[in-house]
């Protein structure tokens, strides 16, 4: 452990340095340089300032680990977080550095299983993860109990603040004994967060590190709004329109980078898969071949890509969204080192737009949106490779050997032209053929989704019309299955349909005037009032008022099937169903049946 001696300078005992030489950690940070001897000493309380991505959470997690016994049915260590994605984040950074240590590490979050929660808190654990509203609803219900916490944690505590949780923090904090250790670390000092130090802090340690902007480096960072199924696609055309594209391509988990490995291999590309189920020799022999630029994509996981050094990458992709800043700067800064132009590209789903948002600003970086390259575009990218590479082999000397099997061909070739694009052909097969592109849907932004909610609301003056739908959730519809149905039934585009709004009884879509009319004109056809009719605002409002009395009489018990709107006698195809009593007559039978 010679390459850890920085480490071991710092206090830290074997058995860290053992884990941190297994994530390949190699020297400290700034910051851990300030915070861990200080941290280390007993009673010592810091507020550490420094930006996203400089190694915040071996900071305080290092000297945590240190100082608690772990084993304890109460936890010793709280640390509040601001999103979910950032308390797992932290959760298994913290696991990775325990090493052999025995201590039990829970990340408790919103959206997650509480009954799994409720079991392991239960059984007893050292250290807690958690965000702000969470923590607090188990502390409320009893099964946080923080009477042994030596440790108290706010990890980003300005976007803490940001976000609201202000409260919720001060009513943790004085759940807490009084004699604990409290630690904030923060990209900025904004008031509340000071007003926070002075009221529960003791004579605390102000550590600040420099501010380096990571956006200065020579890497352009450009992000792609996609969808999930267009992925590919747009990665694809991505690695096509660029020349001599060598990089790395991030994804979250190992089925996934190997997925995206194969597909990559099975169209062509020289690619591989790097991650943790790699043996030692296996993960050499494929460093080993990107280093020599035998292979140009490296599909790799973020555990399995700690230490990897590979100098001139052309590119950085996140395929998936990193799941915290700290992530998404040690990715991009892979590229763009010693000199060297590299371009960072990051792939994002409409619905990871706001976490996207939350990494630009926590890691004060200019990314650029931009359109996915169109098939045209790409085409023209790889013909003006095709040139390139050419004229480049002419421009070498050939043998003489060569040149006499040449002479043998073209000597008795009338169109000499017409011979070498056969050739050329030949060598590059399918290369120009657009038809290898598949269509990637529109993705409107923000601006316009935000638009497209209040179309949802009102007959919108381009010509868009409402439509009511007498089908819902109590059919066993989602917005999913509910479109897939119309589109397959009607034979209408599913880009033509939005705004789409699924109640329990029944639901919204507005479709053009000429897609609303074929749509009408087929639902027409059903026997009875027809399942699909044009909605007007006023039927809506009455509609929908209806609707959550109907919620409300459910939830009593008393909600009745001669309620329901629009004869749920017709399936959405229009094939009749079976009414109750012709179901309770079925059944009779079949029961006479079975008893004689």
């Amino acid at each position: 452990m010679e390459n850890l001696e920085e480490f071991r300078k710092l206090g830290l005992s074997d058995k860290t340095l053992e884990a941190l030489q297994a994530k390949g950690f190699e020297e400290p940070t700034e910051i851990q340089k300030l915070c861990i001897p200080q941290l280390l000493e007993e009673n010592t309380e810091v507020i550490g300032q420094a930006q996203t991505g400089t190694g915040k959470t071996a900071a305080f997690a290092l000297p945590i680990i240190e100082t608690i016994e772990g084993g304890s049915k109460e936890p010793e260590a709280l640390i509040l977080c601001p999103t979910r994605e950032l308390a797992i984040q932290v959760s298994e950074e913290i696991i990775s550095l325990k090493g052999k240590k025995g201590i039990e590490v829970i990340a408790v979050y919103g959206g997650a299983s509480m009954e799994t929660q409720l079991r392991r808190l239960k059984k007893g654990v050292d250290v807690v993860v958690g965000t702000p509203g969470r923590v607090l609803d188990h502390i409320r219900r009893g099964t946080l109990k923080l009477e042994k916490l030596k440790f108290a944690v706010l990890d980003e505590a300005d976007e803490m603040l940001d976000m609201g949780f202000i409260e919720d923090i001060e009513a943790i904090l004085e759940a807490t004994p009084e004699e604990k250790r409290m630690l904030m670390f923060s990209a900025t000092m904004p008031k509340p967060v000071l007003s926070i130090a002075e009221r529960f802090m003791h004579d605390y340690k102000l550590v600040r590190t420099e501010i380096k902007d990571i956006s200065s480096r020579n890497t352009h960072q450009i992000y792609f709004e996609v969808r999930e199924a267009d992925k590919l696609e747009a990665l694809t055309r991505i690695i096509d329109r660029e020349v001599g594209f060598y990089g790395v391509i991030f994804c979250r988990t190992k089925i996934q980078c190997e997925e995206i490995a194969n597909k990559l291999i099975s169209r062509g590309y020289d690619a591989q898969a790097l991650h943790g189920d790699l043996s030692q020799r296996e993960r050499e022999v494929i460093l080993k071949r990107m280093k020599e630029k035998r292979l140009s994509i490296l599909v790799a996981t973020d555990v399995a890509s700690r230490g990897l050094d590979i100098q001139e990458l052309t590119h950085v992709i996140n395929y998936s969204i990193p799941e915290d800043p700290e992530i998404y700067i040690h990715r991009v800064g892979r590229t763009g080192r010693a000199g060297h132009e590299g371009t960072a590209i990051t792939l994002i789903t409409p619905r990871e737009v706001r976490r996207f948002n939350f990494i630009k600003k926590a890691t004060s970086s200019e990314i650029e949106k931009q359109n996915v390259p169109e098939p045209e575009e790409v085409i023209q990218a790889k013909r003006r490779k095709i040139v390139a590479d050419l004229r480049e082999k002419i421009a070498a000397e050939p043998k003489e050997d060569y040149i006499s099997i040449a002479y043998s061909i073209l000597g008795k070739e009338k169109d000499p032209l017409r011979a070498f694009a056969a050739i050329i052909g030949s060598i590059y097969k399918d290369e120009l053929d657009i038809s290898q592109y598949k269509k990637i849907s529109q993705v409107r932004d923000e601006k316009a989704r935000r638009g497209e909610r209040k179309e949802a609301k009102k007959e919108a003056d381009d010509g868009l019309v409402r439509l009511f739908i007498a089908r819902g959730k109590r059919d066993g519809f989602t917005k999913k299955s509910l479109l897939e149905a119309i589109t397959e039934q009607t034979k209408v585009k599913e880009s033509d349909l939005s705004g789409l709004e699924v109640m329990e009884d029944f639901s919204f879509v507005n479709a053009p005037s000429e897609t609303a009319e074929k749509v009408l004109k087929y639902y027409s056809k059903s026997k009875g009032r027809p399942i699909v009719t044009k909605a007007h605002m006023d039927e809506v409002k009455v509609t929908r008022s209806s609707e959550r009395e109907r919620v409300r009489s459910h939830r009593r018990g008393r909600a009745r099937v001669e309620d329901q709107p629009y004869g749920k006698d017709v399936r959405l195809d229009g094939s009749p169903k079976p009414r109750i009593n012709e179901k309770r007559k079925g059944k009779k039978e079949k029961s006479r049946k079975r008893r004689k």
